[in-house]
């Protein structure tokens, strides 16, 4: 049998092979994605279940993303009460409404993978440690690692290597040495504000945009210091990135998608080439700079370049790669892009709900400081305005 099998192979044709090689990958296609989105899945949603958990109901490919979607278009149609603290139902429409329904641990599926809400702090603390190499980070997908794929998704001693180099450049008190340049940024948002006050009446300023310019220049001064104008320009290049990505999870379960010449697509991979660029030509200049030993002007990008020298001793394979420190740079504005900008809106907003608490924490500021800039060794003698709070606004 095996002799004429091969005699028969011999004897077909160059097209006949290439039939019989494509039907052999379309069937393992087929098996792989019935696999990845089917059986995986409900061997997953059963193994939850047996566990006493309960969850949303497994949708192939999709899993809740549509449903996600429209409840998020929904809850974003009603508006939020001035005054009201309850936001979960606003900003998180469908963990709220799975917490109600089926209790505060509970899952739903992000595709084909499940998502379980943790809420107990000693569990979350294990997982978190990790000591057994029970849970491991999830997988980024293709299109996730065009925003960063620096050391939040790296594992083992990838991980261990890269916390390592990049511990001095977070240092407290190398921190602390940026805080004027928060304070510099800031005064000049507000001196903006202040110039665009008309002589008589009132002005509505929309803070939303303006504190994203204003995390985007601090990121980009304290990341490259002298290289902020480029790095401003990454941090637009990142935003437009970030909205792109968002439009691709609405077909990021779809197999071989990615792949696809839509406009989405190549944007992202412009955008892509287009910050590595960048970043590349600045990094280079650094690192001419620290070996014809110029002074380091402590931004991010010079402590991580001179902490990777100071490790790698010369040995490629002991520091990070050019690529290596590229994805750092992108996490750094991928971290800080959104969370603070966020947070001082909201604040901003609390405080105009509550203009008593305006009054006390600016009396206790002019109280302790008068007209003088707050240092952050200061800050601790603040009660009504705590030191974490002064911190974002430094």
């Amino acid at each position: 049998m095996a002799a004429r099998a091969l005699l028969m192979l011999r004897e077909a044709s160059p097209w006949a092979l290439a039939g019989a090689a494509a039907a052999v990958a379309l069937l393992w296609l087929v098996a792989w994605t019935a696999e990845w989105a089917w059986w995986t899945p409900r061997r997953l949603d059963r193994a939850l279940r047996a566990q006493g958990l309960k969850g949303t109901r497994y949708r192939i490919f999709t899993g809740d993303l549509w449903e996600n979607v429209r409840i998020n278009r929904e809850a974003r149609t009603k508006p939020l009460p001035l005054g009201c603290h309850v936001i979960a139902p606003r900003v998180q429409p469908m963990l709220h409404r799975a917490i109600k329904e089926y209790g505060k641990m509970s899952f739903t599926w992000f595709g084909p993978i499940p998502r379980v809400m943790i809420p107990d702090p000693e569990l979350v603390k294990e997982i978190l440690s990790n000591k057994f190499g029970h849970f491991g980070k999830p997988r980024s997908t293709r299109i996730g690692k065009l925003l960063a794929n620096g050391v939040v998704n790296h594992e083992g001693e990838k991980w261990a290597k890269h916390r390592r180099i990049l511990n001095p450049a977070f240092h407290h008190e190398k921190i602390k040495r940026m805080l004027p340049v928060f304070s510099t940024c800031c005064a000049e948002t507000i001196t903006k504000w202040e110039d665009s006050m008309p002589s008589e009446g009132s002005l509505e300023v929309d803070v939303w945009p303006e504190f994203q310019n204003l995390t985007g220049d601090v990121i980009s001064r304290t990341a490259f210091g002298s290289s902020y104008q480029e790095g401003m320009k990454i941090f637009q290049l990142q935003g437009e990135l970030a909205e792109c990505f968002v439009q691709s999870l609405k077909t990021i379960f779809i197999p071989g998608y990615w792949f696809l010449p839509t406009k989405n697509n190549r944007r992202m991979r412009e955008i892509y080439q287009e910050i590595r660029k960048i970043l590349r030509e600045i990094i280079g200049k650094r690192e001419k700079a620290i070996k014809d030993g110029k002074p380091n002007n402590d931004d991010l990008l010079g402590l991580l370049l001179e902490s990777n020298m100071n490790e790698s001793k010369g040995n490629a394979k002991l520091g990070l790669s050019t690529e290596d420190v590229i994805e750092e740079c992108k996490l750094f504005y991928f971290a800080g892009m959104e969370t603070t900008s966020v947070l001082l809106t909201w604040t901003l907003i609390v405080l105009s709900m509550h203009p008593e608490w305006q009054e006390r924490a600016r009396e206790e500021v002019l109280n302790h400081f008068g007209i003088a800039k707050p240092d952050f060794d200061s800050l601790s003698r603040l009660k009504t305005v705590s030191k974490d709070q002064c911190s974002i606004f430094l």
